[in-house]
């Protein structure tokens, strides 16, 4: 099914050669070169994914990326950023980006990442609607919503991937490799404190309180698991 990719890149060289890509995976690209331009693509028009250069003239990557979660745009973000260090990729995730790429980058991982985020996204989305109920904590994974106590929750494709893969084993406790294993499938570089960002996104957007979690429980030395306070979980068909 083709996508449509919003490509945020100064570098005429490097945003040609993504869209070459990602064209062949019969994607239709748009392709912008600062960031002022992206953020008025992104709310003119429906995107299915953006890959956003974290270094872009006028507006840079990441304000953009906070710009558009701060509006409840739940697009899926793939940043593209030079800045190597562990720090600056967590404070990309911890502004709503859904996954990065450190340039120097293959193109074929760049359409393998593109590939698995669209998945996420879409995951259910052709099939009958599950929806996973533990506690107060509701998630519809055809309809990719998430409400706590009949709040909606806007969450981004992996912080989504993530809660569900706790809300099938209510309880159970997820190491940060199980984690990665499950959310974000062929990435085996991902590092374990890019889990803990997602963690700490998901309980700030879940209303928890990190000393006494109602919802997101962190097991220290283990990992992570979801409390359920009034019964297991429930996977009823949705209408």
């Amino acid at each position: 099914m083709s996508a449509r990719i919003l490509v945020a890149e100064d570098d005429e060289k490097q945003s040609r050669l993504i869209r070459i890509y990602l064209e062949r995976e019969g994607n239709a690209v748009q392709v912008v070169g600062d960031g002022r331009a992206a953020l008025e693509r992104a709310r003119s028009t429906g995107l299915d994914l953006i890959v956003l250069d974290v270094m872009l003239p006028l507006v840079d990557g990441l304000d953009v990326c906070r710009i558009l979660r701060a509006e409840a745009s739940e697009v899926p973000i793939l940043l593209l950023t030079a800045r190597s260090t562990e720090e600056d990729m967590l404070l990309g995730l911890d502004l709503g980006a859904d996954d990065y790429l450190t340039k120097p980058y293959s193109p074929r991982e760049l359409t393998a990442r593109v590939r698995a985020l669209l998945r996420r996204s879409r995951k259910g989305g052709a099939a009958g609607s599950e929806v996973l109920r533990v506690g107060a904590v509701e998630l519809d994974t055809a309809r990719f919503e998430v409400r706590v106590a009949d709040r909606p929750v806007a969450l981004t494709s992996k912080e989504f991937s993530i809660l569900e893969a706790l809300a099938r084993k209510p309880g159970r406790v997820f190491t940060r490799a199980q984690i990665i294993e499950s959310a974000f499938g062929f990435d085996s570089d991902v590092l374990e404190r890019t889990v803990d960002a997602h963690v700490r996104n998901l309980r700030r957007k879940l209303g928890d309180d990190p000393a006494r979690p109602r919802h997101l429980e962190t097991v220290y030395g283990r990992g992570y698991r979801l409390l359920d306070s009034s019964a297991p979980t429930q996977a009823l068909p949705g209408s």
